[in-house]
């Protein structure tokens, strides 16, 4: 699997289209990696891709690797409930991911998925991914890499304070009533999807994805961001507030 500019999930990752340099590149500074988790609709990409933005840093969607992961299985009619070959499927994934917070591209092998992935089957399938130990073990390698290589990232998704770099220093649980990210996340898919669908790609997503990692409930030194009564903007601020208190 490639993660970052093309390599597979058993090779080492490199990091695509990173807009700004890194303090490590740029001026010898230390790395500072920023991570987020949060449930679905909580707001994660976008605050997190304006918070980079905003700081001059790469941003790394956790999330779309997943997803990306969950479309080449059933581009190439992976059966799901035979783990042992979803996992392959991970393993062998020609996934490229940018870190440039102003654009961001998704391909797998010669294909664009940057929007296609957004797509309810996609959406349906993906905690089929998620919830595989041994395909996730692979995707948390290669988003390791990619954070190595970036040296200044927020990189966000659901175990990223627990699992994928622990020692961040700076850790958010960015979260908001189910109710807000219900809406929200209907909002980002055009109001097209019936309750029925939210609930199913919000909710019971996150009871299925949380069997294999926590991310309802902020680990020991994770600051909680909650951002069911704040505005977009006063999200991003917070969140920039503190990667600014450490730097």
């Amino acid at each position: 699997m490639s993660a970052g500019a093309s390599q597979h999930a058993a090779a080492p990752a490199s990091a695509e289209g990173q807009g700004a340099q890194t303090p490590q590149s740029a001026a010898g500074a230390p790395r500072l990696i920023v991570a987020v988790d949060g449930p679905s609709g909580s707001g994660k990409s976008s605050v997190c891709r304006a918070a980079a933005r905003e700081l001059g840093a790469a941003y790394l969607d956790t999330g779309a690797m997943y997803r990306a992961a969950a479309w080449y299985c059933l581009d190439q009619a992976i059966d799901f409930d035979d783990e042992d070959a979803v996992a392959v499927a991970v393993e062998e994934l020609p996934l490229s991911i940018s870190t440039d917070p102003d654009h961001q591209t998704i391909t797998v092998g010669q294909a664009d998925v940057t929007d296609a992935i957004r797509g309810s089957a996609v959406s349906e399938a993906v905690s089929e991914v998620a919830t595989n130990r041994r395909a996730r073990s692979l995707l948390v390698d290669a988003q390791r890499r990619i954070i190595d290589e970036a040296g200044f990232v927020v990189a966000e998704g659901r175990d990223i304070t627990t699992v994928v770099a622990p020692d961040a220093p700076v850790r958010v649980l960015l979260t908001a009533s189910a109710e807000v990210r219900l809406a929200r996340r209907g909002l980002q898919l055009g109001g097209e999807q019936s309750a029925e669908t939210l609930h199913r790609q919000v909710i019971a997503r996150d009871a299925k994805d949380s069997t294999a990692v926590n991310f309802t409930e902020a680990a020991d030194g994770v600051a909680v961001l909650d951002s069911t009564d704040l505005t977009f903007e006063e999200t991003v601020a917070s969140l920039v507030d503190r990667v600014r208190a450490v730097r």
